[in-house]
Formats: C-alpha cells, structure tokens, sequence
C-alpha cells in the first residue's frame, strides 16, 4: 500500500475521531509525560470501538504510530498486529510511548499479545526511559505465562529507577510509574499459587527503602 493510500485512510480515520472530540476532556486529562501535539479529548472506549472498527493492519499502524496525534497514537496499538510485531520495529513503536496513557493503551491493545514479548520485556525493563519500563511491566502483568523470574526483574527495575529519581537522575513521575507496574505484574504472578505469592513478596522485598519500594510492599500486602 502506498503513502497516498495511507494518507486517506489516516484522514478518514481521524475524521472519525473528530466526530466524538470533547475538549473539556482533553483538558481535563491526567498524565505523566510529554503531551500530545494535538488531543481531539476523545474517550478512550470510543477511541478503542473505532480503531477495532479498522480492518487490523500492521503498516498502517505503523505509520499512525509515528502521528503527533493523541488519537491516531493510541489507535495504532489496537489496529497493529500483535504477532506480526518485531524486534527490529521495538524502536519505533517505543517512540510512540510518549506518557503515561500512552504507555498503559501500548500494554493492553498491542504489547501484551506480541510474540516478541520475552524479547521486549528483556531490553525495554533496562531501558533509562521510565516509560518503557512501565509498559513492559504493565504488559508482562497481562500475560498468564509471565515466568516467576520476572517478579525480581520488575523489583530490580524498580529498584534503579527509584534510586535514579531520589537522585534526581530521573523526572519525579518515574519511580511510582515503575511502581505502579510492578505492583501490577508481581500482584498477577503472587495470585497464581502459594509459592509463587511469597515469589513475589520476596522480590517485593529485596529492595531498598525508597518511597516507591515501600509503596510497592504495602501494595503487595493488601493485594496478596
């Protein structure tokens, strides 16, 4: 397909999205991060209802992916192709993840599913952008086969994060964003079984005294 012929669909799908636009949502939306160019404020149900409306379609994901657009941004991750994702494209689709929300949609309509995910998760749980981190942890807690082991990465991940923000080496946001995503995969993998709950109340507690270490052990002994 050529440029031209994503270029009118692009159009067509973004003139969808301007039909729901609500500015005082837009303007009310929280987040962590860079903003978006242009945010049309549209709900993300009614966002997630159109782009499932797309015939799935990986290139053209990809080419929404790179839009400064809020709503063309998170459409890419549910009209991509999960099992067509690369590793070779794990950059790409990473500078799409610009805050937050766009962190948290990457996890749930694309990263979550993708076969490369063993692969992400192993680079993007070391990466120095806190928002990488955060979308590999919130993707692996998805994911029914998420190994044990990945309980003491997410808890190292948090770990260096934590220590990188208390020694402003990091923005403020980063080390409860990574503690938001640990508690989120060590809670899905402490639910499984007895064993692999004190698994992950282990790795919840090997780490240091931070405010975003302790956050994730009282997370943990409520959810656990």
């Amino acid at each position: 397909m050529t440029g031209a012929d994503f270029t009118s669909r692009m159009v067509a799908l973004l003139a969808a999205m301007r039909r729901e636009r609500n500015g005082a949502v837009a303007d009310e939306m929280r987040f962590f991060g860079a903003p978006y160019g242009l945010n049309l404020g549209v709900s993300l149900p009614t966002l997630r209802r159109i782009a499932r409306a797309q015939v799935p379609d990986h290139a053209f994901a990809l080419y929404l992916c790179s839009q400064d657009v809020r709503e063309l941004r998170l459409a890419a991750f549910h009209i991509a192709e999960p099992e067509r994702l690369s590793a070779e494209e794990l950059p790409r689709w990473g500078a799409a993840i610009v805050n937050s929300e766009a962190a948290e949609e990457a996890a749930f309509g694309l990263l979550s599913r993708a076969a490369v995910f063993s692969s992400l998760f192993d680079e993007w749980t070391f990466s120095e952008n806190p928002l990488l981190v955060y979308a590999a942890l919130m993707g692996a807690a998805r994911r029914s086969d998420a190994p044990t082991a990945w309980a003491e990465r997410a808890a190292e991940a948090l770990q260096r994060v934590a220590t990188a923000t208390e020694e402003g080496g990091q923005p403020a946001y980063a080390a409860r964003l990574t503690a938001q995503g640990a508690a989120a995969l060590l809670t899905a993998i402490g639910s499984r079984d007895e064993k692999n709950r004190q698994a992950a109340i282990r790795a919840a507690g090997s780490g240091g005294d931070t405010p975003a270490e302790r956050y994730l052990r009282d997370e943990l002994a409520w959810r656990l």
